[in-house]
């Protein structure tokens, strides 16, 4: 947030080398960070994942054949379909496997079929999940048999995550860097989400692939501002210095240990001298790791009325945004950042006042 006001109040040096003292391009600030953290050749930030979507599959398909697997042929926020996104690059869909059951034989025939300029193309499932009689083969043997048949495999991982989320006592979600590691040609994937940064879509991958997008019409119009790219640089910047747990807020909420969020709630409700303090749970959300949830401890309230007591907390300043849980209020202190304690509180007493 501090790099963003400040690139927001001044001069900045967007397009400009300070270096040579000619123009430069907004396109090399985060992309030297990207690729040292995720090992790709090259990298580029546009406004939002699904935009990278659609110029990736716009700049490398065209009117060509794209193979995705029909268990892979999402929706996501706001109602926006992989394929109508994947229809309007002009790219052809060509549908494999079944909804539970994909397998690399559905892969080779489908590439059989197509010839030159093909791509493959993986949708992970970042907020929902398919169990019970289910089978799909890994990326790498995806990007084994494409690459036989001399496709491009492009990888959309939604998410973005960067830290391997099964430190923090939850389910793994794959990284960027494992995309990569499995041979995946072009990864996009989101800056906000699990990445905790602006939001943002970046696209990274092949040298020459990721040149070839750079330089489509369409990568102008998706560009990134120069307050996103602050933002993301400033965030990025923090997995590199391995302190993305401390400064992060998704990270630090994830591995804030139990006994301080009880601490936190015990607090709530000796300032507040009412209430109580109970065991639940906290659920990631936010598109990423669908149904995951992990322990914590709420703060809880018993108004009379619990949906007329929650909407004076929407209408307070900063409005507060709790939870119904059997009829009891509950407010979970790990999403509540630092320094924030003083204003939930006052809003609390406030609310318990009228």
């Amino acid at each position: 947030m501090r790099a963003m006001n400040e690139v927001s109040r001044g001069y900045s040096t967007l397009e400009f080398d300070l270096q040579t003292g000619k123009r430069g391009s907004r396109l090399v600030h985060a992309e030297s960070v990207l690729q040292k953290i995720t090992g790709a050749e090259a990298a580029l930030v546009v406004n939002n994942c699904a935009s990278a979507v659609l110029l990736v599959l716009t700049a490398l398909a065209g009117r060509k054949s794209v193979i995705i697997p029909r268990s892979q042929l999402v929706e996501i926020g706001g109602g926006f379909r992989v394929p109508d996104v994947m229809k309007q690059s002009g790219a052809k869909l060509v549908e494999i496997g079944t909804t539970n059951k994909v397998r690399s034989a559905d892969y080779e025939e489908a590439l059989q079929e197509k010839h030159s300029g093909v791509l493959v193309m993986r949708a992970h499932r970042s907020n929902f999940k398919i169990i019970g009689f289910t089978e799909e083969p890994e990326l790498d043997d995806v990007a084994q048999i494409a690459h036989r048949f001399g496709a491009l495999l492009v990888d959309d991982l939604g998410s973005g995550a960067l830290l391997d989320t099964r430190l923090y006592g939850i389910q793994h979600e794959p990284t960027v860097q494992e995309s990569i590691a499995a041979g995946a040609d072009v990864v996009m994937f989101s800056g906000d989400k699990l990445l905790g940064g602006p939001q943002a879509g970046i696209i990274v991958g092949k040298q020459e692939l990721i040149a070839k997008i750079k330089k489509h019409p369409l990568a102008r119009a998706l560009r990134a501002d120069k307050t996103c790219l602050a933002g993301l640089t400033a965030t990025l910047l923090h997995y590199l210095k391995d302190e993305a747990a401390r400064e992060i807020p998704i990270w630090r909420m994830l591995s804030l240990p139990l006994d301080s969020v009880r601490e936190r709630a015990q607090a709530w409700q000796t300032g507040l001298g009412c209430g109580q303090v109970l065991a639940s749970e906290s659920t990631v959300g936010g598109g990423s790791l669908p149904g995951e949830s992990f322990p914590t401890w709420v703060f809880s309230l018993s108004p009379k009325s619990p949906a007329r007591f929650l909407a004076r907390l929407r209408q307070s300043h900063p409005p507060v945004i709790a939870r119904i849980e059997n009829d009891r209020i509950l407010l979970d202190p790990r999403t509540v950042l630092p320094g924030q304690d003083a204003a939930v509180l006052a809003c609390l007493q406030t609310a318990l006042l009228d």
